[in-house]
């Protein structure tokens, strides 16, 4: 109950016991609860009209990093003695400065007068996990001087902070799709041309230059008087679509631990190495629902995937509970498609069906036996089931290797670049053997 309400009927209470018990002792004791009502009403704000702007020191960051968020509220109405301003702060931000004199309890909540036109500034440091965060208003809490009326307000103040994921930066990642595009780039296509690695051998023609005759073999057939030109492998970009693995039964372990953030780490990492490679990569997260990224060149398209990282999530849902309603037609026909993905054991088919069609397939696989056995206590069967675990994995790996699609088992306490550079510098040896 407010306090106006309240002493207006202690006042009505004490009138009317006056009134029927004709005192005059009740009635003159209810008079100075009249004049504090009526001075709290005389003085009460003809007009409430506040502004609000906003100011993030920064709009996007990396997780756990403080962002400084300073507000400016004006005043342009009548003037007003007790203003109570609270920030609305979304809920899995972390407020991490310490309280000023004016703050009440928090750095977002500030007790302050306001005459007309004037203006009162606040700054408080917040830091939160991957996400995107919008902040939406500022609530004022308005008093008179004797707290009798009270009147609460919303003052828009719209920002937006968008906490990205860390971006690993790969020196190269190696992919041999059997289809390239027209533009040039760093992929082997297979076709003859301008390029650096050897891919056979042709006349020489009027207007080639002198530096790719093949002098040793022209040499050879000297009686036919044919001149041969080398001619190399030419380089061009691809079409790249990488599939975020986001279903809890892939990701979600016991105790809260999840493998989802080493997921979206990987992707971030190789969807900015493949851009920088000049490629045009879309990005597909496999969760409760899809959430599609069309394909895209440059940083504008990192700029978007990066958004898409920032909002994803694990979910469960029983439509994408397995890979086989993974949406292909997504994806050019021949073109690379890389899982990140823990896998299933159920997982194998759909994979072995997207190799038939024509996709060359990679899967970037953080090891979920090695990262559950990292926090589960030490034990006999602790270590028992830990084998058995790791040997079906390992039949499973081998299985989707026997199928020609690329694996990279990730340990997770190895970093990311590390185990790219190892294992993906160059290609696979079976790629290199049946020269794809």
């Amino acid at each position: 109950m407010s306090r106006s309400l309240f002493l207006g009927f202690l006042t009505y209470a004490l009138l009317l016991a006056g009134v029927a018990a004709v005192s005059g002792e009740l009635i003159a004791l209810a008079l100075p609860f009249v004049v504090y009502l009526l001075v709290g009403y005389l003085f009460t704000p003809d007009e409430i009209k506040l502004e609000a702007t906003r100011h993030l020191s920064t709009e996007r960051t990396s997780p756990n990093t403080n962002v400084v968020v300073t507000v400016t509220v004006t005043n342009r109405g009548s003037d007003l003695e007790e203003v109570l301003l609270e920030d609305m702060v979304p809920a899995d931000l972390t407020i991490r400065s310490v309280s000023t004199p004016l703050s009440a309890g928090s750095p977002s909540r500030h007790l302050v007068r306001l005459a007309k036109n004037d203006s009162y500034t606040f700054a408080y440091t917040v830091s939160g996990p991957r996400g995107g965060y919008g902040f939406e208003y500022v609530r004022a809490k308005v008093n008179d001087h004797l707290r009798v009326t009270g009147r609460e307000v919303q003052v828009e103040a719209r920002g937006q902070l968008f906490v990205f994921p860390p971006v690993i930066r790969l020196q190269h990642v190696t992919i041999r799709p059997r289809r390239t595009r027209v533009y040039a780039g760093t992929i082997p296509a297979r076709v003859g041309g301008s390029g650096i690695e050897f891919f056979g051998v042709r006349e020489y023609q009027q207007g080639d230059s002198p530096r790719i005759i093949n002098w040793r073999l022209s040499a050879h057939d000297a009686e036919a008087d044919v001149l041969y030109a080398n001619e190399f492998q030419q380089e061009r970009v691809a079409d790249v679509g990488l599939v975020l693995d986001g279903r809890l039964r892939t990701n979600e372990f016991a105790q809260g631990h999840s493998l989802f953030e080493y997921s979206v780490q990987a992707a971030a990492a190789l969807a900015d190495a493949l851009l920088t490679q000049g490629n045009r990569v879309g990005m597909l997260v496999y969760a409760s629902f899809l959430r599609w990224t069309l394909p895209g060149y440059g940083k504008v398209q990192r700029e978007r995937i990066l958004h898409s990282l920032a909002h994803a999530r694990p979910g469960g849902s029983d439509i994408f509970a397995d890979l086989e309603h993974l949406p292909t037609r997504l994806f050019p026909p021949e073109s690379q498609i890389i899982l990140i993905s823990p896998l299933h054991e159920d997982d194998f088919s759909p994979l072995v069906q997207l190799r038939a069609q024509g996709y060359q397939i990679l899967v970037i696989s953080p090891n979920p036996v090695k990262f559950e056995l990292s926090y589960l206590p030490k034990n006999r069967n602790v270590d028992l089931a830990g084998r058995v675990i790791r040997m079906e994995r390992a039949l499973l790996l081998q299985k989707v290797q026997r199928a020609n699609i690329q694996v990279l088992d990730w340990d997770v306490v190895e970093p990311f670049d590390l185990v790219v550079k190892r294992m993906l510098s160059r290609p696979p040896a079976w790629l290199r053997a049946v020269g794809r």
